[in-house]
């Protein structure tokens, strides 16, 4: 037998949301499936993919007088290319908070500092960081800034598709994203790629059914077929009004990922007047891409090229209390997940 008739016995499904990533392993999805099939995590964590650059310009703004960040807790350990926000925390400097909603209350607290919000995060967190966005340009508080790392993911899922070196059989689209966009934003995947994909949701037996779904699909039980399993929460056109503030707020950039580099059109910036609150416009920065070695194998971790447990560093010098990098560091990364709950589960 050779090598590519070796390959092909191995079945492999790919999950691109965070919590999806969270849900296969906590629930011990893998433990039922046969040795041939493998579960791979795609880039579905917005920590995990926020590149150094950003990092680094976010580290910068410490630099200025009165300046204060407000940020999701799971930023705070994501290196830049030398070091890390919670290395330059002090008590009053870097403040965690749970929503961009936060962020106004923390600016009208303290209106003698410029308070920046670290808005990261995918199409799930995009349209509630756009309310706010135009929450603040209407009514203020003058003093709050927005440093953006929001992705879309339509385009990575291209890049990775589009890559010949990426053997996948099925997809799991994300079922968050899906609930905001609608169902049919993922369609192409069978469309044009003649792939199975299901949209999920997040409880066990949401995930069983899908990886079922899908390896009928794929062992020829079933036609190949573009399947919304979610339609308690997600329809086909998605929520109207997320879609609305997200138009009307954010353009379409090209994004920078972490591990990957940059990918056409798969990114939001501010748009039109909003950009009256981009922190970088305001402090005149700019993110500088620094190549600089690493010893994380997060580019073919967040590809779903390995398994995390496929890396030497794995549980040895990576682990949570001293994460090599951001897959070990986020809830929602590959890493965290496969150390919190084991290899084999």
């Amino acid at each position: 037998m050779n090598r590519d008739q070796e390959h092909k016995k191995i079945i492999r499904i790919m999950e691109v949301c965070g919590t999806h990533t969270q849900a296969i392993s906590k629930s011990g999805i893998r433990s039922i499936l046969s040795d041939d099939v493998k579960l791979l995590s795609g880039p579905g964590c917005p920590v995990c993919v926020t590149g150094e650059a950003y990092i680094d310009v976010a580290i910068e703004l410490l630099s200025f007088d009165q300046v204060m960040l407000a940020t999701f807790g799971d930023m705070l350990k994501v290196r830049g290319t030398f070091t890390s926000l919670s290395e330059k925390k002090r008590k009053d400097n870097v403040i965690t908070v749970y929503s961009p909603e936060d962020a106004i209350t923390l600016a009208r607290r303290n209106g003698d500092k410029t308070v920046v919000f670290l808005a990261v995060g995918f199409e799930t967190t995009a349209p509630i960081i756009a309310a706010t966005i135009k929450n603040v340009y209407e009514h203020g508080p003058k003093n709050l800034f927005f440093l953006t790392a929001l992705k879309r993911m339509e385009p990575i899922l291209r890049f990775i598709l589009a890559d010949k070196g990426n053997k996948i059989d099925g997809l799991i689209c994300p079922g968050h994203v899906a609930s905001v966009l609608g169902a049919d934003a993922f369609r192409f995947v069978t469309e044009e790629f003649h792939l199975p994909a299901v949209v999920c949701g997040f409880e066990g037996e949401d995930m069983k059914g899908g990886v079922y779904n899908l390896l009928g699909q794929i062992q020829g039980e079933k036609p190949v077929s573009f399947q919304n399993l979610y339609g308690r929460c997600v329809c086909n056109t998605g929520n109207k009004l997320a879609k609305e503030y997200l138009n009307e707020v954010f353009q379409i950039e090209d994004g920078y990922w972490r591990g990957i580099g940059m990918v056409s059109s798969s990114a939001l910036g501010l748009r039109g007047n909003y950009q009256h609150l981009d922190a970088k416009k305001k402090f005149f920065i700019s993110e500088k891409i620094i190549l600089k070695p690493s010893d994380c194998q997060c580019r073919e971790i967040i590809l779903g090229r390995k398994a995390p447990y496929e890396c030497k560093k794995f549980r040895q010098s990576c682990t949570p209390e001293n994460p090599l990098g951001p897959c070990m560091i986020s809830s929602e990364g590959a890493c965290s997940a496969h150390y919190k709950y084991g290899r084999g589960i």
